[in-house]
């Protein structure tokens, strides 16, 4: 049975990686050094033959002891600090998960691969934060030019380049893939969709930074998680690929159309939850889309999840495992970051 290792399998589309993986049967190793919880909601029942996690951070050099222990045939490079408002706030820590912990987890795959002459892949998962901000109907491709514009995207940036350079020098098996805003099961509290959702079933404010006009691509969570699976199978070493799914909204929009979809579930709304907007976030970028032509041309893959089905899904877990909330400090995930200029 193949080895499949996941890093940052204990966040939120690490958690839902790591579930459509063990579904698939492979034997997956999951690397998580746990900093934002006790563990992962999603997969506190895991309890399965073809699963094991590993408490390390990926900036521990045992990495290397992993690699020789399961030998994997790939890596799932998930783990990252991801949220841009705490970047802001804490830039150091994205230098050391994003762009140090991106170079360990390289010199130890190097390392392997020299003394073993084993190559292992490495699928990176990125961000189309790192194409910056964009003008009305203009999509970023694969091609376009990175013009980061956050602490979070400039360390994301980074690791992409650094990368790409080892492909080159060192010739390992790379690909990296450019993902959209993701929504689902289990997205930490700290995020947009969560947020609404945490505060609509508390019957508080709604809060959208600035007028609510900044556009972002949405993608549900297995989606994603199929289109990496994709580019394991198909993909062709040392590409990248964008994976989006052509779904734009302004937040003040999400929030109308999450709002609409809540209602039609015949859900009391309290009178409070209204919607409130609040200072902007410094340099927050208008507008993200992406050109995800060569995958769906190359690999065949298309999301299958549309937004309306994605969020009445999202909304109906968030209702049904009401405890998530309490799985995280109040402190640390409720409280308004981003706020430093």
């Amino acid at each position: 049975m193949t080895n499949i290792i996941v890093t940052g399998g204990n966040g939120f589309i690490g958690s839902n990686l790591v579930n459509f993986l063990v579904k698939k049967k492979y034997n997956v190793i999951n690397i998580d050094n746990n900093k934002y919880s006790k563990g992962s909601y999603l997969l506190k029942n895991l309890k399965v033959k073809n699963y094991k996690f590993i408490n390390l951070d990926i900036n521990d050099k045992k990495i290397y002891k992993i690699l020789i222990k399961f030998r994997p045939d790939v890596i799932f490079n998930l783990a990252a600090e991801t949220h841009v408002d705490r970047s802001i706030d804490s830039p150091k820590d994205f230098v050391y998960s994003n762009i140090l912990g991106t170079f360990n987890i390289l010199e130890q795959i190097r390392k392997f691969k020299k003394k073993y002459k084993k190559k292992i892949k490495l699928i990176h998962v990125s961000t189309d934060e790192v194409y910056g901000d964009l003008e009305k109907n203009k999509k970023s491709s694969e091609l376009s030019p990175y013009k980061p514009s956050s602490p979070y995207s400039a360390s994301k940036a980074s690791a992409d380049h650094l990368i790409n350079a080892y492909a080159r020098t060192y010739k390992i098996d790379v690909m990296i893939s450019n993902c959209c805003n993701n929504f689902g099961p289990g997205q930490f509290p700290e995020k947009l969709i969560p947020t609404l959702i945490f505060n609509i079933l508390n019957n508080k404010s709604l809060p959208i930074y600035g007028t609510g006009k900044n556009s972002r691509e949405w993608i549900y969570v297995e989606d994603h998680c199929n289109g990496l699976f994709q580019i394991y199978k198909k993909g062709k070493i040392g590409e990248s690929y964008n994976i989006g799914s052509g779904i734009n909204l302004n937040n003040l929009n999400l929030t109308k159309f999450l709002l609409k979809i809540i209602r039609n579930k015949k859900i009391l709304i309290g009178k409070k939850v209204k919607i409130k907007f609040v200072k902007d976030r410094p340099g927050h970028d208008f507008r993200y889309s992406l050109n995800c032509k060569k995958i769906r041309t190359k690999l065949k893959w298309r999301p299958s999840t549309n937004l309306s089905s994605g969020l009445e899904k999202t909304f109906s877990w968030y209702l049904k495992n009401y405890e998530f909330f309490n799985f995280f400090s109040k402190r640390k995930f409720f409280k308004r970051l981003g706020l430093t200029i």
